[in-house]
């Protein structure tokens, strides 16, 4: 029996564990990234485990998330991660150099290799054949200081691409045609594995489209082939010397298959709130909408805005639309002003924004109240855009283009003629002058770190007690994402280093009262519903519930990487064993879990009592050996520190 990419790639880089479905392995990392929003954090805890440094290949840290500078936070948090990286062995990537999931695809990604980073889009590598995954920051840090990734080892479904993409069709039509198909939960445990013959005529910029939004299938990673298109997209980026090929064996056995048909597709939307709820472009047309925002790390290569360019050559934007784009990195922003794009989309009367994530994270271009938004991004959570009740629609650059020009949801196919062909360059501009390498080892001793006010501790964390007693502070229900639990935005991205200061925005998008009567209660436990931390891998969606008090999370089921950081912050992840006593709890119920401790370390039964009703309610934890560690010394850094002495 033959085997898949996956398989491949993680029979050569297990290092614990055997590669046997549902059971956990350890994986040897190759390379990692991080960004600023969750670096900060990150390279705290790699300071703290004491590696002077790095064990990696290849390490980067990029600033593309907390760009605005509107007081001193974010320039600070800038600074100590530059003087970290200058310190440690990380390249740092610098304001305004890119988004890191675009910077690493064109720059340092290397096919076959092994990539965590401390952002959910990492599988953005998947598209040149990388098995990339997003982590939380204290995983990421583990393996900078040369420990193992630890995931499940997932299930493996094919998605065999058929046919070719027509006019006016795009990549962000495949991959939402595929949430479409498997949902927000359809990934959860799995590897998404793209094959068949219509893999060929897709672009490693449009595969990068497609992986990138993986992460919204909940999915481990998603990754294609590494073939003779690969090879040419690293040849014209010149690092031809680091193509390898990687193809699954013809015999290879899937857990699952679906198959898409490119040439059957046509313009769809992800209408709000969620990635899934996804329509055809037809059914919404002539729905005025109020702006238009084309970037993020989802469709902002040189290739997606040649295909915005041509649509906004000598045309102007509808007077209603407020139209914004992001180039993805300084090297597409230079091309675009050196063949004259750029001043195509300036004279159509975009907005040019910083080569950043910008409005993505809700950095700016917050829509006006209830606005109808288009954007080419990978998520439209409630909220997420800075406007409570802003109406986020995710759409191709094809669509979104057309849209801004004529005001209302247009179908490209109805208003544009013959699609015109965008050439992928023989040779991109290289200029890898915004990336700073480390300092030798020698020289490395004289590095200051230069910290700031808002730069706060690790918040403290403690062994797994024996008995735990506490309320339901907050009862929640499916779906919710880790922009519930701690939203983003440019008001609150900047304190994103200072947990105490960031604990009062926590659940604000569904009750701005939690805070305080968590801090009131002093212990509490969360319980929710299904697919409960979605999105971002955020580790402060764990971090900051760790400094309120929380100690524990009853859910139907979790998402991967949420799941994880509860587990590196010592919070216990528990489930209901019949999702149907979700019903018996309410909010404000006392709960009690007693003897957990020594029933999770006998592997024993757990039952939760809710004192106020007098039900026993079975539950379960499903942690490995080695989870069972972490959560009993109270977190991965603890457990890292005793592990290593």
């Amino acid at each position: 029996m033959g085997y898949t990419i996956t398989e491949k790639i993680l029979k050569e880089h297990i290092v614990d564990g055997e590669l046997k479905k549902g059971t956990e392995i350890g994986l040897r990392i190759d390379q990692t990234l991080t960004q600023d929003a969750t670096g900060t954090m990150a390279y705290l805890e790699f300071e703290a485990m004491g590696v002077p440094r790095v064990k990696t290949e290849k390490s980067v840290a990029y600033i593309d998330h907390n760009t605005l500078q509107s007081g001193f936070e974010n320039a600070d948090d800038h600074r100590f991660i530059g003087s970290i990286a200058k310190k440690h062995g990380i390249y740092f990537s610098r304001p305004g150099n890119g988004i890191c999931h675009q910077v690493h695809l064109e720059r340092f990604g290397i096919p076959g290799k092994t990539l965590i980073g401390s952002d959910s889009h990492t599988p953005t590598g998947g598209g040149i054949g990388m098995f990339a995954c997003g982590a939380g920051g204290l995983d990421v840090a583990v393996a900078m200081g040369g420990g193992a990734y630890y995931i499940t080892c997932p299930e493996v479904v094919r998605v065999n691409l058929v046919g070719k993409l027509s006019d006016w069709v795009s990549a962000k039509d495949v991959i939402l045609e595929v949430l479409r198909v498997l949902t927000v939960k359809g990934g959860v445990g799995r590897v998404i594995e793209y094959a068949g013959e219509g893999v060929k005529t897709l672009s490693v910029p449009e595969r990068a489209t497609i992986t990138n939004m993986g992460a919204e299938l909940g999915a481990t990673t998603s990754i294609f082939p590494s073939d003779e298109v690969t090879r040419e997209f690293l040849k014209a980026q010149g690092r031809e010397d680091v193509w390898v090929e990687i193809k699954a064996d013809e015999d290879a056995v899937y857990d699952h298959e679906i198959t898409i048909d490119l040439s059957a597709l046509r313009p769809l939307s992800a209408c709000p709130h969620s990635p899934d709820n996804v329509k055809p472009v037809s059914e919404l047309k002539g729905m005025k909408i109020d702006q238009v925002c084309i970037g993020s790390c989802t469709n902002s290569s040189y290739y997606d805005l040649m295909k915005v360019a041509t649509i906004l050559k000598g045309k102007t934007c509808h007077p209603d639309v407020s139209l914004s784009i992001a180039p993805g990195s300084k090297q597409v922003f230079n091309m675009l002003a050196q063949n004259g794009a750029l001043a195509d989309l300036i004279s159509a009367g975009a907005r040019i924004l910083e080569c950043a994530c910008g409005p993505c994270i809700g950095m700016g271009q917050s829509p006006n109240s209830g606005g109808i938004s288009l954007r080419t991004f990978n998520r439209n959570f409630e909220g997420r855009s800075g406007t409570a009740d802003g109406q986020v629609y995710l759409v191709s650059p094809e669509v979104a283009s057309v849209s801004a020009l004529t005001g209302v949801f247009t179908d490209p196919h109805e208003v544009l003629g013959e699609m015109p062909k965008i050439e992928m360059p023989k040779e991109f501009l290289i200029n890898d002058n915004m990336v700073v390498a480390p300092a030798s080892e020698e020289e490395a001793k004289d590095v200051e770190i230069l910290r700031g006010p808002n730069i706060k501790p690790f918040p403290v964390t403690a062994p797994l007690e024996q008995t735990i007693k506490a309320p339901a502070v907050l009862k929640v229900g499916d779906n919710i994402t880790t922009d519930h639990i701690m939203p983003a935005g440019a008001k609150i991205l900047p304190y994103r280093s200072n947990i105490p200061y960031l604990s009062q925005f926590c659940f604000g998008v569904c009750d701005n009262t939690f805070p305080q009567r968590a801090l009131e209660a002093g212990k509490s436990i969360v319980v929710g519903g299904q697919n409960y931390g979605q999105g971002s891998s955020r580790e402060h969606a764990a971090l900051v519930p760790l400094y309120l008090g929380v100690k524990a999370v009853l859910v139907k089921s979790f998402a991967r990487i949420h799941r994880q950081n509860l587990i590196n912050a010592g919070i216990l992840p528990l489930t209901f064993v019949h999702e149907s006593d979700y019903d018996l709890i309410d909010q404000g119920d006392e709960l009690e879990l007693e003897n957990v401790r020594d029933l999770i370390v006998e592997g024993k039964d757990i039952v939760v009592k809710n004192v106020t009703k007098n039900i026993l309610i079975p539950v379960k934890s499903d942690l490995s050996g080695r989870a069972k560690d972490i959560l009993l010394l109270g977190g991965l850094l603890n457990y890292t520190k005793e592990t290593n002495k």
